[in-house]
C-alpha cells in the first residue's frame, strides 16, 4: 500500500492551475507520465499477487486496466516527447 500512497502523494502534489509556458508544460507531462508508468506498476503487481485468488472475470479487470494504465503511460510518453519535440523547432 506505501506505493499507492506515495502514488497519491505524488498526483496530490501536481499545480492546481495550468502549466504557464512549454517548460512548465513538459514538465507536468513528465510528472504525469511518471505516474502512470507507477500506477502501472502498482496495478501489474496487484493482478499478480490476486492471481490465484480472483475469478476468472476479476482477474480480467485488473489485467485490462493495467493494460489502460499501460496505455496511457504510452499516450503521455508520445505527448511529451512531441511537446519537447515541438519546443526544439520553435526556438
Amino acid at each position: 500500500m506505501s506505493d499507492i500512497q506515495a502514488l497519491v502523494d505524488e498526483l496530490a502534489g501536481l499545480p492546481r492551475t495550468g502549466p504557464a509556458g512549454p517548460e512548465e508544460a513538459a514538465a507536468l507531462l513528465a510528472r504525469l507520465r511518471s505516474a502512470a508508468a507507477r500506477w502501472a506498476d502498482v496495478l501489474y503487481e496487484a493482478g499478480q499477487a490476486s492471481r490465484q485468488h480472483l475469478p476468472p472475470r476479476a482477474e480480467a479487470a485488473v489485467m485490462l486496466a493495467f493494460r489502460r494504465a499501460e496505455q496511457s503511460y504510452v499516450e503521455l510518453e508520445i505527448a511529451l516527447r512531441d511537446s519537447v519535440e515541438h519546443g526544439d523547432r520553435v526556438r
